[in-house]
């Protein structure tokens, strides 16, 4: 019988320790605390508000330094949307709303259209994109016949063929059942699943679809994720899995109004147990048979906190250095690799800012690591008076990292080649991003080992590492760990 008395300590309060909160209140489980060292809630998803002038006036709107939008299949978001009472816009939307609207450009500022075949024709463009379409109907059908299994959250049993996890799929889209759809939870065993650890770029050409690529690079590179030759095709195929993908490709996207730390915030006002600001977890002490002492330090004064069990939220690689980490804990977390993701809100003169988010997808390869991918735009309204979200990557296996002063150097010299000199920088910032493990170690079973520590010393770990870097399937980790180990 679970003991919904027991105290429980999450730490960060971030999507997934405000996701681990709701779903365990939904569980009947009130006696816990969120410790966050920030003071805010949200994590990575910070909507900053900024005073803009347009048209002779002048008014503060929200702008994203993190995450920036969702689809259909963002189910666990859509439970804390209505946990919280606070909702998405999108994806018909109306003016005065922030949209996705955005356009490709090459280097030296041409705005092109590569999926466009009147534009620009010619029969080798032509020819390129029913390569490009023949090569996407052949993805969609593996995917649901080969590699059958992939579309649920997290990555346990991949690594030897098997597949257990709450389904991501949508009843009624690329084949999925109200049987095989979110939140059914689905199980079996597919040997061709072993594939997902090769890098994206050899699993595609496995499987002779090579052209793919060029659809899912803007959705993932850009978005900080990393390059196709290094990142594990699990990562990329289960976050952009295909209904995903086609959202993406037909723009059927969500915003919201205030921001993505909106969701979060108004999470947090509904919890039982709000999480407390400007704490910073210093130190965990799990002895056998005892209590676990959480010691905290709050307006420069620590103190120590008994509880029951502990959820780790936060980057699982800094675990070791506040708390008694096992032998076992430090080998695994050792082996998580980071993105270095760069950003900044750019503001620009008068008249002279992009009035529509752009890729630039010739940075996005490692040989251009440093140049800025892509660029937000976040209110079509203020046409060219709008601010603008940059970001670039810093990191790729293989290649030495970028300096962080080099790369916002880079950054601002590619908005001034597409036309857009920047003015001035707001909230710049490099961001930890997208924890996850090498090919090596994802064929070597990193996270199966992982979730045989669930519950270890009463520790529970979640997060982004769980699943993937998104605040989708970070949340969904969250329900996932606690559907399984707090009982109902």
């Amino acid at each position: 019988m679970a003991n919904k008395e027991e105290r429980i300590c999450i730490i960060g309060g971030g999507p997934a320790g405000l996701s681990a909160a709701m779903y365990l209140e939904k569980k009947g489980y009130k006696n816990y605390q969120i410790y966050e060292k920030q003071n805010k809630v949200g994590g990575k998803c910070f909507s900053p508000k900024i005073k803009v002038s347009h048209n002779g006036k002048e008014e503060e709107k929200t702008f994203e330094t993190g995450a920036i939008m969702g689809a259909i299949t963002y189910h666990a978001v859509s439970e804390m949307e209505e946990f919280g009472g606070y909702y998405h816009k999108g994806p018909d939307f109306k003016e005065g709303e922030p949209n996705m609207r955005r356009e490709f450009r090459k280097l030296d500022g041409t705005v092109y259209e590569p999926f466009n075949p009147k534009a620009d024709f010619s029969f080798k463009k032509l020819f390129s994109l029913m390569k490009l379409k023949k090569q996407m109907k052949k993805l969609n059908q593996l995917m649901q016949t080969k590699y059958v299994g992939y579309d649920c959250y997290g990555h346990i049993g991949v690594a030897k063929g098997e597949y257990y996890g709450i389904s991501k799929g949508v009843e009624g889209h690329c084949g999925a059942t109200k049987e095989n759809s979110f939140p059914n939870y689905i199980k079996g065993t597919n040997p061709n699943l072993k594939d997902l650890a090769l890098p994206f770029k050899k699993f595609c050409e496995l499987n002779g679809v090579e052209e793919v690529q060029r659809i899912w690079i803007a959705p993932f590179t850009s978005f900080g994720y990393g390059y196709f030759d290094e990142i594990p095709a699990a990562l990329v195929m289960k976050y952009l899995d295909v209904t995903t993908a086609l959202e993406f490709v037909n723009m059927r996207l969500w915003t919201w109004q205030d921001g993505t730390q909106a969701i979060y915030t108004h999470v947090n006002e509904k919890l039982a147990h709000p999480a407390n600001l400007n704490t910073e977890v210093v130190k965990v002490e799990r002895p056998e048979g005892a209590k676990i002492k959480v010691t905290i330090k709050q307006n420069g004064k620590e103190s120590v906190e008994e509880f029951d069990k502990l959820i780790v939220t936060t980057p699982l690689d800094y675990f070791k250095n506040y708390a008694d980490a096992t032998k076992e804990e430090k080998e695994l977390f050792s082996k998580i690799i980071h993105e270095r993701y760069i950003d900044y809100i750019g503001t620009f003169e008068a008249g002279k800012s992009p009035n529509i988010s752009g890729y630039m997808v010739d940075n996005m390869v490692p040989e251009r690591l440093g140049h800025a991918m892509v660029y937000y735009n976040r209110w079509q309204y203020l046409d060219r008076d709008c601010p603008a979200t940059v970001y670039a990557l810093a990191n790729h296996t293989g290649s030495k990292d970028k300096d962080y002063d080099e790369v916002q150097k880079t950054m601002d010299e590619d908005m001034a080649k597409l036309g857009f000199p920047i003015k001035e920088k707001l909230y710049p910032q490099e961001v930890y991003y997208c924890p996850h493990v090498s090919s090596e170690d994802y064929q070597d079973g990193w996270y199966d080992k992982l979730d045989a520590l669930q519950g270890t010393k009463n520790t529970y770990y979640a997060g982004e590492i769980i699943s993937f870097g998104d605040m989708e399937d970070t949340c969904a980790a969250s329900k996932d760990i606690v559907g399984r180990f707090f009982g109902d």
